[in-house]
């Protein structure tokens, strides 16, 4: 970043941290602080194997492969209440499609490092305007599990049926960051045991968004098998 635009970005209200992205001033700092760590443990994954499926979107589970893959994607970081209620994180393309915006929730919940990821690289996706931003398929209704039960967000406990927060493809926000999750479980070489189960787990429960039976098909081959 050339020491003009950080001039500018200082003058916007915009604070650099030498990385490929920036985070707005309004933006909490115990907010940005824990992005900040999150973005810097990714940095650090280290493996040598992946899925197809992960190779074609990310290529190996690897960190360096990560932060380009986010930072290509995402040059500022924001504070906003994303619609409100239970909303975590989100991209509002007519506002820029290269910014991420980010409410209190992402450390409201006691969730793990590696979920926080997964809400972060799922919101990277939707940067992609040659792509439609990866728009989200509506969840069926009634939206079951497998015991019957109503599918429920692993993040807040939202009830899912009817609303926007499904996909239909391995590619989009939540297949991406599904096969993303699960190579980390199967593959990071450097993770501890708990981030390897953190990532199946939170992997497993995204898989549950895929409606396609294509797609779920695929991604069943891919991670599974």
């Amino acid at each position: 970043m050339n020491k003009t635009l950080i001039a500018l970005l200082g003058i916007l209200g915009w604070t650099s941290f030498a990385h490929g992205y920036s985070f707005d001033r309004s933006l909490p700092k115990d907010v940005a602080d824990q992005m900040k760590q999150d973005l810097e443990f990714v940095a650090t994954i280290q493996g040598t194997q992946a899925t197809p499926l992960h190779q074609q979107i990310f290529g190996k589970v690897n960190g360096t492969g990560y932060k380009t893959f986010f930072e290509s994607r995402i040059n500022l970081i924001g504070f906003n209440s994303c619609g409100g209620g239970s909303a975590v994180a989100c991209v509002i393309p007519f506002m820029g499609s290269d910014k991420m915006w980010v409410t209190r929730n992402y450390i409201k919940f006691s969730h793990p490092q590696v979920a926080r990821l997964m809400v972060v690289f799922h919101e990277s996706r939707h940067s992609e305007v040659r792509n439609g931003n990866w728009a989200h398929a509506t969840c069926p209704m009634p939206f079951l599990d497998e015991n019957g039960n109503d599918k429920k967000s692993i993040w807040t406990g939202a009830e899912l049926a009817g609303q926007d927060a499904c996909d239909e493809t391995p590619f989009g926000s939540y297949g991406s960051s599904t096969i993303m999750l699960k190579n980390v479980s199967k593959f990071c070489e450097n993770c501890t045991d708990k981030v390897k189960f953190d990532a199946g787990l939170y992997a497993d429960d995204q898989m549950g968004r895929i409606i396609d039976q294509n797609a779920i098909d695929r991604m069943k081959k891919d991670l599974y098998q």
